[in-house]
């Protein structure tokens, strides 16, 4: 996993594919209970509320599946399995 420039984030697969992700459309993908209503599973999150300029501040791993990451805006609750990464770069 690697930051390219201030906007995006690669990650090299196992495989050899690569994704690269825009960095505040990863921040607006959380799917963590204050982003995401649990039980409905719609939307909490305003998009307006997350600065243009948002970056990850730490990231680490959770486990041997996901990752979580620590906003340059505060929030730092989410994990982002990485199925969901290489789904969200498709």
């Amino acid at each position: 996993m690697a930051q390219r420039g201030s906007r995006a984030l690669a990650i090299r697969w196992s495989d050899g594919a690569e994704t690269v992700l825009d960095v505040r459309e990863l921040r607006l993908a959380c799917g963590c209970a204050e982003c995401v209503d649990e039980w409905s599973g719609a939307g909490r999150l305003d998009p307006k509320s997350v600065p243009e300029d948002v970056r990850p501040v730490r990231i680490q791993a959770v486990g041997r599946y996901a990752i979580q990451i620590e906003w340059s805006d505060g929030h730092g609750s989410g994990i982002y399995p990485f199925k969901r990464l290489r789904e969200l770069g498709s």
